[in-house]
């Protein structure tokens, strides 16, 4: 009980003194960067999906 004990206790004062969180305006940047690569993401994904789709059905509609 007493490693569990400590474990807690090293776990606060790691979180409470050790951790540097970001300021308000950091945090927006990144949740910004984040969204954008996001958005970027699912852009190229959805191109790939499109593009093997139309290739699927152009090889598809030769073989009828």
């Amino acid at each position: 009980m007493s490693k569990v004990s400590s474990y807690l206790k090293e776990s606060y004062d790691e979180l409470m003194h050790k951790v540097t969180w970001p300021t308000w305006s950091e945090l927006q940047q990144s949740t910004a960067i984040v969204l954008v690569a996001t958005v970027i993401i699912t852009a190229i994904v959805w191109l790939m999906d499109s593009a093997s789709s139309s290739v699927l059905k152009f090889i598809y509609s030769l073989f009828k």
